[in-house]
């Protein structure tokens, strides 16, 4: 399918199915990190445990992290160049400024993470998991969302250029003052998704599986030459002679 294009806002109530005026609600992550010990630069292990650490403008490219868990940690301004963390496990940690291409967190389990003004390219997060995730600016090129769960996940001021949420599971995930740019959602899952504030939504797939989305009445009319294709209906000007 074509990409579409809807203009974002604020207004009202409507959207792709009646709600309150409040619309959906994603729970944010609640990171009280304790006196943190400095990560001393002895690379990432497999299935290893990092456990209160600060890991400060470490340059993790191409290291192998996959299956290690990481608790009560924060990453300032590091380098994640095809750093490898596959079902890795984070909880209660702080991504802060942090940049990465090829970065691999397949499988990976988030849970209360805050990632802040970020910047990946091609980052990979397919069949992971994440719950009560804020991720907050920066920009990211190139996700791949596929068949990831994501369950109170709130995107706020933040770019995703042709991000692939195809096969995907959203519950309470708000994206607010986001630029959505040819965003797949392609066989998408969606329950309480909020698009309403979107500043740009740019769809290239998956228009038909907005079914659980709240949407604004602007992008409802924006998007409803898209609707009415995605349902066989042809809209042309003239009348029955």
């Amino acid at each position: 399918m074509s990409g579409v294009t809807g203009r974002g806002g604020r207004g009202g109530g409507g959207g792709a199915r009646a709600r309150g005026a409040a619309g959906p609600l994603a729970r944010l992550p609640e990171v009280r990190l304790p006196e943190l010990r400095p990560y001393d630069g002895g690379g990432l292990e497999p299935e290893g445990d990092g456990d209160g650490l600060a890991f400060t403008e470490a340059d993790l490219t191409g290291a192998d992290g996959r299956g290690a868990t990481f608790l009560d940690c924060r990453f300032d301004r590091c380098v994640l160049d095809g750093t490898q963390l596959g079902r890795a496990r984070f909880a209660d940690c702080v991504l802060d400024g942090v940049r990465g291409v090829g970065t691999d967190l397949a499988e990976a389990s988030l849970r209360d993470v805050e990632v802040r003004d970020a910047r990946f390219g091609g980052l990979q997060v397919y069949g992971a998991s994440l719950e009560r995730v804020l991720v907050r600016g920066g920009k990211i090129d190139y996700l791949n969302a596929r068949k990831a769960v994501l369950k109170d996940v709130t995107f706020e001021g933040c770019v995703l250029a042709e991000a692939d949420f195809a096969g995907a599971r959203l519950e309470r995930v708000v994206f607010r003052d986001c630029v959505l740019r040819r965003v797949d959602f392609g066989g998408v899952q969606m329950k309480d998704v909020d698009l309403r504030a979107v500043a740009e939504l740019d769809i290239a797939g998956g228009i038909e599986r907005l079914s659980g989305a709240v949407i604004s009445p602007t992008q409802l009319l924006d998007l409803a030459p898209a609707f009415a294709a995605a349902i066989g209906i042809r809209v042309e000007a003239g009348q029955a002679g």
